[in-house]
């Protein structure tokens, strides 16, 4: 018998109860009776389970309502396995809500079918009360997994999706338990929450991170959430579980948690060089598995004018590496050093970034002969020895002006960039150069201050034949080198000196 593993299924925190609160579970058999009642679904509608339960669905579902039967609008969700979309439905007040409404089918050991019908209100009620990672999944058109256990928590009905996401197929998970088929801590842990549903008739929602049976890429985020399902009586008659795929909302959070660390970390020094390495070092593996930063000459070292974007002509600037970063050791994807000049060839989609101040994202890197990166042979030599394999190339400005390039490669991550990428790579890059842009200022005004000081200063000392004279120049303010005080010796007549 093949053996389902979940290595790294992790139970991470209970989210908030707020998150899901909105969501109205309701069970209909193949008829489009209600046989199932939930807390959340009598919040939402204002029905008890003692109202509902036995009743048609065409009292709370519109939908049931306005198909010519109810027998029809099942058979249309038969036709489509399942239906979604946004209606209004009557609360048991008289008052109107906007609802986005999901309806999934679920089978049974013996052949029969379930319809779970999920409810939310479209405006939430209170604010941020509505976790979107988690409601978002349950009612788009995203698939979602969903299975319900009876009091002894054994499956009687799941969908077809629940396979995808722990790799048990319907024949195997029907009439077990979770620790019959996910042996361990993993299964235990997850019958103690339903447990604890049955008993409070609260829902419960955690999150937890696995790899997918079928895939050999990173681990998947999913959320699963926990209701308790009441029958007539508002006894417990067993529980709901409903798994989504949140990963890209986890990613989402994740990013922006490092926007929020870079702004803080980008914004704390007024050194060029250690900016770039921020940015680098940001980027590492979050978004990407190489990065280099490269500045624009005369931002390196706080001289001349920052070259205008659009008026490099056919030249390009002259680069410096400033930033670099990888998941490999001694970083081998970087032929230059930091602080070495960078050989930029002058062929698209450089000249496009550099003279353009355009992005440029190449979600499948083409390596055909033909090809941009053949056109340098050393450049397509770095790609092939380092399984370059996507790449994005982000200009750095401020106030109009080129202050350098940021590239992002992806080796070992077999993921390619894709806009959403960009975007982060994008919002990274720009808040790198506000950072860059106020120490590029900085720099220019200290080399500016420091030129000042040195035509200030004698260039030679004589006491004539009155004294012998030597000097120290000594700033108060060692982290700058600049003082402001001036100092020179002035020979007198009379074997006398002036010292100032």
């Amino acid at each position: 018998m093949t053996t389902t593993s979940l290595d790294a299924v992790t139970l991470g925190k209970q989210l908030n109860m707020s998150d899901i609160s909105d969501t109205a579970i309701v069970l209909l058999d193949e008829k489009g009776t209600v046989v199932a009642w939930t807390h959340t679904a009598e919040r939402l509608l204002g029905y008890s389970a003692g109202d509902i339960v036995g009743r048609s669905a065409a009292l709370v579902l519109p939908s049931f309502r306005e198909a010519t039967t109810t027998s029809a609008f099942v058979e249309q969700c038969h036709a489509e396995n399942g239906w979604s979309g946004a209606t209004a439905v009557r609360h048991r007040d008289g008052g109107v809500l906007d609802v986005s409404v999901r309806i999934t089918m679920l089978r049974g050991q013996d052949g029969t079918t379930r319809w779970l019908a999920s409810v939310t209100d479209t405006v939430p009620q209170s604010g941020d009360a509505i976790d979107r990672s988690v409601r978002g999944p349950l009612l788009a058109r995203a698939p979602i997994g969903v299975g319900i256990r009876d009091l002894q928590l054994r499956c009687t009905y799941v969908n077809d999706v629940a396979e995808s996401y722990d790799g048990l197929r319907r024949d195997r998970r029907l009439g077990r338990r979770f620790t019959e088929v996910l042996p361990g801590d993993h299964g235990e842990t997850i019958e103690a929450v339903m447990r604890q549903v049955l008993q409070s008739g609260a829902t419960k929602v955690h999150e937890y991170r696995t790899w997918l049976p079928t895939s050999q890429g990173p681990e998947h985020q999913f959320a699963a959430s926990f209701q308790c399902l009441q029958g007539a009586d508002g006894e417990s008659l067993g529980v709901c579980v409903i798994g989504a795929d949140v990963t890209a909302s986890w990613q989402a959070r994740e990013r922006l948690a490092v926007l929020s660390q870079a702004s803080a970390r980008l914004g704390s020094t007024l050194d060029v060089m250690q900016a770039s390495q921020e940015l680098a070092d940001l980027s590492v593996p979050l978004l990407a598995d190489f990065v280099a930063v490269d500045l624009e000459q005369s931002v390196s070292f706080g001289e001349g004018l920052p070259v205008r974007i659009g008026a490099t002509g056919k030249h390009l600037p002259g680069l410096r590496r400033a930033g670099l970063a990888s998941i490999h050791q001694g970083v081998p994807e970087s032929p230059w050093v930091r602080g070495e000049p960078v050989f930029v060839p002058p062929i698209p989609p450089f000249t496009d970034v550099l003279c353009a101040g355009k992005s440029f994202l190449e979600p499948v890197l083409d390596t055909a002969s033909g090809a941009w990166v053949h056109k340098v042979p050393e450049l397509a030599r770095e790609v092939r020895e380092n399984g370059v394999h996507s790449i994005m190339v982000v200009p750095i400005r401020a106030r109009r002006a080129l202050l350098g390039a940021a590239l992002f490669v992806r080796t070992k991550d077999p993921v390619p960039f894709h806009e959403a990428d960009l975007l982060l790579a994008e919002e990274l890059v720009g808040r790198a150069a506000q950072a860059l842009d106020n120490a590029r200022q900085y720099a220019r005004k200290h080399t500016t201050a420091l030129a000042l000081q040195r035509h200030l200063l004698p260039r030679r000392l004589t006491g004539g034949t009155a004294v012998e004279v030597a000097s120290r120049y000594l700033p108060a303010d060692l982290d700058h080198s600049v003082g402001g005080d001036w100092f020179d010796v002035f020979p007198l007549s009379g074997a006398r000196v002036a010292l100032v």
